[in-house]
């Protein structure tokens, strides 16, 4: 049940439709007095991506909201999220989805979309609310070789003053691209087409935080430089993962970290004080600073505890505390917004995971001194679970047999993580969290496209022939979770794409291996898992079947270009 640690474009555009308030009288009762548009596109050569940010500035909108707008080319929607698109010609419609048929003044809704085009892809003039006209102007957005607004220019989706927490910080705003990543992705066939998606920056070691002289794993920038270069870029938020717990990874080698099971006193002084301090720089109020808290930690005190490192782990409060001062230090930034690890459906799915959990998760925030210091929670970091099963649901049954008695499943009670997450989600406010708290999914590796992936559900009668021959999830097992063969990206990362979901995210670098396929000595206190051999034959963690891994594997968070190569290959939605 364990999952590892670790860590678009031949061309790229971005122009940004910031408009104010419409002074147009309303056509329709309920119509706004004014709106704002935030029109952001990151394009290729055949296709982009559309995100559109809309404000209702005028009267409170209670049954319904319409945006529409007109193509000034050949532009084709061809997948729209966050509500129903329609489009005749040029004239593009977006209706409210059924879970928001509201916009109080002053609120916002994130929503996008995937187009292709040839020739031009001009911003759209005009847009208009239930028939109101957002009026403004047009203004470029930055793009990877713009150094961004000037200090007095707040750019067209400002975050909020100092001290005012937004609910969702990924909504209405650019993510920081990391340039090291960004490099590395540009340097492979066709990798600029996924280069400008935001990815998180791991600090998987204290040395992280200040930067290293070499990019064998995350990169040479220190924690200042990515900072820096988020201003410069005019990013809205950044990702960091914080990820080095004393007896890290506790059921796992590949990511086995550098302090010890009873180095919770460094964890405090030497890693997160100085990332606290960074943070905390004022010229950095601006910026929506995300942490990522500690992946594959808290649920191996509900799993593993039968792994010596877990039960010492659990026995001397090393994760809960050290967890807590984390979610503390951080917390406490008025910019600052903490994320913990979910774990995923094939790891905590099961009814004696589920709820036992969330209360692990409750322990540490409270250790923390109050829930509020959490944000929300992030699953499937690193990992490939698939956001959705289309051919099947749990109440899916074959020939008279659930699904749940498959192999596959395995009596869990979710098939996909988006109906986890969510579930998970109402189980954490249940059990004390804020009901405000959003989830996040990470589908950097998640979208399992190409020519393996099922078109249909099987027609077969056997429960086990019918689940195998409909995933779109082609793992061998759902405990594999290093360097999975046939894996494709996943749903690029977008914000408020699904009810309880801050956001879609990809948390784990594409392209970054999970761990060495064979022994490799380092430096950085991470070593051979066999669940990273494609030789191995398995464990009871993951059926004692093969573990599906990929050969030639560098240690966990180094380039991995074989793997990059084949997520390009396999991405779902596909690539333009």
């Amino acid at each position: 049940m364990h999952h590892p640690s670790r860590r678009m474009l031949a061309a790229t555009a971005a122009a940004v439709l910031a408009t104010g308030v419409g002074l147009v009288a309303a056509n329709e009762a309920n119509a706004a007095a004014g709106c704002r548009v935030v029109y952001t596109v990151n394009q290729w050569s055949t296709g982009f991506t559309g995100d559109i940010a809309l404000t209702n500035l005028g009267d409170p909108i209670s049954n319904g909201w319409r945006l529409e707008w007109n193509f000034a080319g050949n532009q084709r929607v061809t997948q729209g999220w966050s509500g129903t698109f329609a489009q005749s010609g040029q004239h593009v419609t977006v209706t409210n989805p059924s879970w928001s048929a509201s916009l109080p003044t002053n609120q916002s809704v994130s929503l996008g979309f995937n187009a292709d085009y040839s020739g031009t892809n001009a911003t759209p003039a005009q847009f208009t609310l239930n028939g109101t006209v957002c009026t403004g102007s047009t203004t470029p957005g930055p793009s990877p070789s713009d150094p961004g607004p000037s200090p007095s220019d707040p750019g067209p989706s400002a975050p909020p003053p100092p001290g005012n927490k937004v609910d969702n910080p990924y909504a209405s705003a650019q993510g920081y691209r990391n340039p090291e990543w960004q490099a590395k992705a540009n340097g492979e066939p066709g990798g600029s087409r996924v280069a400008n998606n935001p990815t998180a920056v791991w600090l998987d070691r204290i040395a992280a935080i200040e930067g290293t002289d070499d990019s064998s794993s995350n990169g040479s920038m220190g924690v200042r430089d990515h900072l820096d270069e988020a201003l410069r870029q005019g990013a809205g938020y950044i990702q960091f993962v914080i990820y080095n717990l004393p007896g890290r990874d506790c059921s796992a080698l590949a990511s086995n970290g550098e302090l010890g099971v009873n180095d919770l006193p460094r964890y405090k002084s030497e890693y997160i004080d100085p990332i606290a301090r960074i943070m905390a720089d004022s010229k950095y109020a601006n910026l929506r600073i995300i942490n990522i808290v500690e992946i594959d930690s808290l649920p191996n005190l509900v799993t593993n505890t039968n792994v010596a490192t877990c039960a010492t782990m659990k026995a001397n409060g090393g994760y809960v505390q050290g967890i807590g001062y984390a979610l503390q230090k951080l917390g406490a930034l008025p910019n600052g917004y903490n994320y913990v690890d979910a774990a995923h459906h094939g790891w905590i799915g099961w009814d004696s995971n589920f709820g036992p959990s969330a209360q692990q998760m409750l322990a540490a925030a409270q250790a923390s001194g109050s829930v509020n210091n959490v944000t929300g929670f992030i699953t499937n970091t690193a990992n490939y679970s698939a956001l959705t099963e289309p051919n099947f649901t749990i109440n899916t049954s074959v020939n008279g047999t659930s699904v749940r008695q498959s192999k596959w499943l395995d009596w869990n009670q979710y098939v996909d993580e988006l109906t986890f997450a969510q579930a998970f989600r109402n189980q954490l406010v249940s059990v004390g969290f804020s009901s405000t708290i959003g989830m996040l999914i990470d589908t950097s590796r998640n979208g399992w496209g190409g020519s393996a992936r099922p078109t249909g559900p099987s027609t077969a009668t056997n429960v086990d022939t019918f689940v195998n021959q409909s995933k779109i999830d082609r793992r061998i097992h759902a405990g594999n979770w290093c360097n999975q063969s046939g894996a494709g990206l996943g749903e690029r990362p977008r914000a408020n794409p699904a009810t309880g979901i801050d956001a879609y995210v990809w948390v784990k670098p594409p392209g970054e291996s999970d761990g060495s396929s064979t022994l490799i000595p380092n430096d950085e206190g991470k070593g051979f898992d066999r669940m990273c051999d494609p030789t191995y034959t398995g464990n009871e963690r993951n059926g004692n079947n093969p573990t599906g891994a990929l050969s030639g594997a560098p240690i966990s968070g180094a380039w991995f270009s074989a793997q990059f190569r084949e997520l390009m290959a396999n991405a779902y939605p596909p690539l333009s």
